[in-house]
């Protein structure tokens, strides 16, 4: 899933203290010539709230065992986020499907304005300080995965030194 990001840094969930959030559960039904037969599918997003982070989805014939599916699924796909402090080191924006997320820093003391998915995900990354707008579709997997490919994007000023070859006091006097 994170293979078109350069500085995805995939993470073992060994020795970390992961937090899960329900996103959403939705009841699906698929009709059959017997009828409807119902099942739910769960999206979960799994963060040791210092960077850490993954998201899942698991579907299920009940909610519960949807729940653990989605959970497993996203210990699998944890990643490693930059985070300046309690906030982001850049603006950065992030597009799946239909959903448009833009992701900026703030100041300390601003909190997390967020709504819905984009909140769940930034708050089991750790982030206590950000801005967000969420466009488009407000399908909340779709949201998820815009916001997750917002943060695979951003990038410390460490890392941008090394890619150019460059010193960190060159960084920012360019």
């Amino acid at each position: 899933m994170f293979q078109k990001y350069k500085s995805a840094e995939l993470v073992k969930p060994g020795g970390l203290d992961l937090k899960d959030r329900l996103v959403g559960v939705q009841r699906v039904t698929k009709v059959t010539k017997g009828g409807r037969a119902f099942g739910f599918s769960a999206i979960v997003v799994v963060g040791d709230e210092h960077g850490v982070v993954g998201q899942g989805l698991g579907k299920s014939k009940d909610v519960a065992t949807a729940i653990a599916k989605a959970v497993e699924d996203a210990k699998k796909n944890l990643v490693r986020i930059p985070l300046k402090g309690k906030t982001l080191p850049h603006e950065q924006k992030g597009k799946f499907g239909g959903a448009r997320v833009n992701i900026m820093p703030a100041a300390e003391g601003t909190g997390v304005i967020a709504g819905g998915a984009v909140r769940t995900v930034l708050e089991a990354v750790g982030v206590h300080d950000v801005l967000s707008k969420s466009q488009g579709s407000s399908n909340p997997h779709n949201v998820v995965k815009a916001t997750f490919d917002a943060l695979l994007q951003l990038r410390d000023a460490n890392t941008i030194a090394r890619d150019r070859g460059i010193s960190l006091e060159q960084v920012f006097k360019a």
